[in-house]
């Protein structure tokens, strides 16, 4: 999706895994991926998460949003932020103020 090979088709290879504590020999294919779960940051209101990431590469609408955003996890250490140039921009419709 982002980074270096964006676009472009990426093999996954898989890793031989042979037990050797088994009374048979066995071979299986595993291959390397985490288990990962999105959201959008309305979803996320009233969650709790032990580990949270932000993709602010398009604007948050309000402040708000990136207050609920950054607000789901207890502890700074566990927020990882994508945010292209350290940078986010808030967007606010002036027509829909007036």
């Amino acid at each position: 999706m982002i980074g270096k090979f964006k676009g472009e088709e990426v093999l996954i290879l898989s890793i031989p895994m042979i037990p050797t504590d088994m009374p048979f020999e066995f071979k299986r294919l595993q291959f390397p991926i985490r288990l990962a779960f999105a959201m959008t940051i309305n979803k996320s209101q009233g969650q709790s998460l032990k580990v949270c990431s932000l993709n602010l590469e398009h604007s948050c609408f309000s402040h708000g949003q990136l207050y609920v955003a950054c607000s789901r996890v207890g502890r700074p250490s566990a927020l990882f932020v994508f945010a292209p140039d350290n940078k986010t921009k808030k967007v606010v419709y002036h027509k829909v103020l007036k």
